[in-house]
């Protein structure tokens, strides 16, 4: 058995591996996408299911939060994991694989952005069957609406990664660490929506960024 320095060592040595392998154009491909929603007025949703059902949440709130400038336009963000009552009555009346179509049904327009996280990529299965069909669903829905689809994937990406207009892949095969560079990659994304938005506005982008404050 490892010692506990010997398993530290390994993971953050991974965690160095996987910096080295992202993809930075698919990262500035999202940036751009979500900052032309933000610059249209339209909408941004989030999805996932279990640890990326929490990262959606948490990205909801820096999006929704962190952008909101003094005297500036805000960005639409809205989260598809956070409404338990909403949640389990669609689950319960029209099943887990329409958990995020319906509630999309309700709002979308062309223009507005789906942005989805997921490990496997809606690839691979468990006892309740094939992984986030639920994520799929949604996202071929929104291609019908002219909805931009947006991807956080992990592993080798799974369908996810054809699927989505643009998605970032994090090419490793452990859940945790793709989890963890999912939410690292979202803060990315937030801190420079933070400086591009403050930039429209002739406005200097230091220390606007949700760490600063």
């Amino acid at each position: 058995m490892k010692s506990n320095r010997q398993f530290i060592d390994q993971f953050l040595s991974e965690m160095k591996s996987i910096i080295d392998t992202l993809d930075r154009d698919k990262i500035d491909q999202i940036i751009e996408a979500m900052y032309e929603t933000w610059a249209n007025g339209s909408r941004m949703y989030l999805m996932g299911n279990g640890g990326s059902a929490s990262t959606a949440s948490h990205l909801v709130n820096d999006f929704g939060k962190c952008t909101a400038l003094p005297g500036k336009k805000r960005f639409k963000v809205m989260g598809l994991t956070d409404n338990p009552a909403l949640i389990t009555a669609l689950v319960n009346d029209n099943g887990f694989d329409n958990l995020y179509s319906e509630q999309l049904l309700n709002f979308i327009e062309p223009g507005d952005a789906l942005v989805g996280f997921s490990a496997h990529g809606g690839s691979g299965k468990d006892k309740a069957g094939l992984w986030s069909q639920n994520l799929l669903k949604a996202y071929m829905i929104a291609k019908d609406y002219g909805v931009k689809t947006i991807g956080f994937s992990g592993y080798d990406g799974g369908v996810m990664k054809d699927l989505c207009d643009v998605c970032v892949v994090v090419p490793f095969h452990n859940t945790q660490h793709v989890e963890n560079f999912h939410l690292s990659l979202g803060h990315l994304i937030c801190n420079r929506l933070i400086e591009k938005i403050a930039a429209t506005e002739g406005v200097e982008p230091q220390f606007l960024s949700c760490a600063a404050k």
